[in-house]
């Protein structure tokens, strides 16, 4: 049965709602937590909606235990819980609302000077979270066309983490405000090609002209022209005449203005004077986002939560080879017929994964699982058979097969002398036990993001 807006229902599930906040964080709320409704409750089951499939996968393997915690304690007769997928949620208890769809506005080609804008580069498709939230509201702020507290932005960050994203984005998005609007992107190294053509025909007049005429420059990946002095002085004038008819100009580098080197003072110094926003590595939770968004946006992917989770700890190098991964295990999937489960997506990544392989130890192991199982490190090496030990043996065995390269005699010598044999029956007799016993199956689970992490 749906529920109607008012009631004990609502009440009740307005407290979880404050309770989940305070629990997990405003960004783990907002991330994962805020999109889940309270539907209905129908003999005894709450009935929790989702906007999609991998919301519902999320939520089931990482909140349902703590949910149906709180909904038992909150409602009276509530036993379980059902998670239900509706693509549009609303705001309050009740049923989902069924809104028609929204025509989809065109960007509009950009009037642009050098390199053609990408229209997928947009701050739609942009993921934000603490490593580059400065970075995002000072694009959006030059690409709204309204007054600018700074002139120049310089954005700086290694590869990959989204810094031409932006650039195209606000490229796009101010000639979709302004269609009137001129736009200039280029990288450096096309500035300084152009340049020096300029210069070898003796035309250097309709270049700065051309140039200078934009409402909008845009230069990506500064530090090539680093020694070239020559550049270096056009581009400097050029950067005056921007900023001071009131343009917008935003140039972007792989490291900060003060550890640009072969770059003139003067010209680091005019960087100065503008916004300087640093783009760092994205951190897990937003490594999370980022692919969530791209599954939602790639039609029939069907990649569960638990291969997400995965490459999210795994490849934290830049965004770039992280979408590149995700993609990569997708194609390789449709192309063979086979499902994205995590074994396939290790298969497929095997030299990848290899290049970002955190060297798990045996010590390692048996600390985290002592702790986890509130054991004695000594246990793991004793002789001791009682069952609250030899189980939390028999795991820390099993997770040593699994997430390091050692041999079968190397783990039983690391576990008090043992006879290889023996870590051959714990790894065997986990692996059965995972099938039938949740509570085991969890466990490992844990075990396994604790040692990756």
């Amino acid at each position: 049965m749906f529920l109607g807006d008012g009631g004990d229902a609502r009440t009740a599930w307005e407290s979880i709602r404050t309770m989940l906040r305070a629990e997990f964080g405003q960004r783990t709320y907002d991330s994962w937590l805020k999109p889940v409704e309270l539907v209905g409750v129908e003999a005894g089951e709450a009935i929790l909606a989702l906007p999609t499939h991998f919301m519902a996968d999320w939520i089931r393997n990482h909140f349902l235990d703590r949910l149906r915690a709180l909904l038992t304690a909150q409602l009276a007769g509530v036993r379980s819980i059902r998670l239900v997928v509706q693509p549009v949620i609303r705001d309050r208890v009740g049923p989902a609302e069924t809104l028609e769809p929204q025509p989809i506005v065109p960007v509009v080609p950009a009037d642009v000077i050098g390199l053609p804008l990408e229209e997928r580069y947009s701050f739609d498709s942009f993921i934000v979270g603490k490593s580059n939230e400065l970075a995002y509201n000072a694009a959006r702020t030059v690409a709204e066309g309204g007054p600018m507290p700074f002139n120049p932005l310089f954005l700086h960050g290694t590869t990959g983490l989204g810094k031409t994203h932006l650039m195209h984005a606000i490229g796009g998005e101010l000639r979709q405000r302004n269609r009137q609007a001129k736009v200039a992107y280029m990288s450096a190294e096309k500035f300084m090609v152009e340049f020096l053509a300029a210069l070898r025909a003796k035309d250097t007049i309709s270049f700065k002209q051309r140039l200078r005429s934009v409402d909008l420059l845009m230069i990506d990946d500064v530090q090539f022209i680093a020694g070239k002095d020559s550049t270096q002085e056009e581009f400097f004038h050029t950067m005056n005449e921007i900023i001071s008819a009131g343009k917008r100009l935003v140039i972007t580098a792989d490291r900060s203005p003060q550890n640009l080197e072969g770059i003139q003072d003067r010209i680091l110094s005019r960087l100065a004077w503008g916004l300087v926003a640093d783009i760092n590595p994205a951190d897990y939770e937003l490594r999370l986002n980022i692919l969530m968004s791209k599954v939602e946006r790639m039609p029939g992917a069907k990649v569960g939560a638990d291969v997400i989770d995965f490459l999210a700890r795994r490849i934290t190098s830049n965004v770039r080879e992280l979408e590149g991964a995700l993609n990569r295990v997708v194609a390789y999937a449709t192309l063979v017929g086979k499902a994205v489960d995590l074994d396939f997506t290790r298969q497929v990544l095997a030299d990848v994964l290899r290049a970002h392989e955190k060297k798990i130890t045996i010590d390692e192991i048996q600390r985290k699982v002592a702790d986890y199982y509130t054991v004695k490190l000594s246990d793991m090496m004793s002789a001791r058979r009682a069952r609250e030990v030899a189980r939390p043996r028999q795991v820390a065995m099993y997770l040593a097969k699994k997430l390091t390269p050692r041999s079968l005699p190397e783990i039983g010598r690391r576990f008090g002398g043992r006879d290889h044999t023996t870590v051959m029956h714990a790894v065997k007799r986990i692996d059965e036990l995972r099938a039938a016993d949740r509570e085991l199956e969890a466990d490992i689970g844990h075990l396994s993001r604790i040692l990756d992490n």
